[in-house]
């Protein structure tokens, strides 16, 4: 159980449709596994799509599976009608990326009124033994939402 009270009754529908509208998580197959107040766990299949030369998940989606599982958790804390973006993130590659899955995990330590500081970190499995591979500290900044916007491909964005 979170030791986070929401202060958006509707934190769940507001957050998930916040991560719905992530082309990039949507691209990478990154998708919400628990949402709870001040924590999230995202998911990632393996891809050899994402790999670097060694075929190690490239260092860049591992750090934007954080971001983003880091971003989700703060913004479960957000008053109605905030949004959210990352303003500082440290990243600690601690292990190769390599594993049939992936999770995202990231609980708030401290929320503001302005900025929120996140941990996250990333995990790989394989063989079913999970591997701590990778670690964050980020900060979040709440915004006043703006209205999201129709692309011409048809894609929600923000105005």
């Amino acid at each position: 159980m979170s030791r986070f009270v929401p202060k958006n009754p509707d934190f769940r529908e507001v957050a998930t449709d916040t991560f719905e509208r992530q082309q990039a998580m949507r691209t990478l197959g990154i998708s919400i596994a628990r949402l709870e107040p001040g924590e999230v766990d995202l998911s990632m299949a393996y891809s050899r799509d994402f790999t670097q030369q060694n075929g190690f998940v490239h260092a860049g989606i591992i750090t934007a599976g954080l971001d983003s599982a880091c971003g989700i958790a703060a913004f479960t804390l957000m008053p109605a009608g905030s949004d959210i973006v990352t303003v500082e993130f440290k990243t600690n590659l601690l292990a190769p990326a390599k594993g049939e899955r992936f999770a995202f995990r990231a609980h708030v330590v401290k929320p503001g009124r302005t900025l929120t500081v996140c941990e996250g970190r990333a995990y790989a499995e394989h063989e079913g033994v999970e591997t701590l591979i990778a670690t964050m500290t980020g900060t979040l900044m709440a915004l006043p939402r703006r209205a999201p916007v129709t692309s011409q491909d048809g894609v929600r964005a923000p105005a």
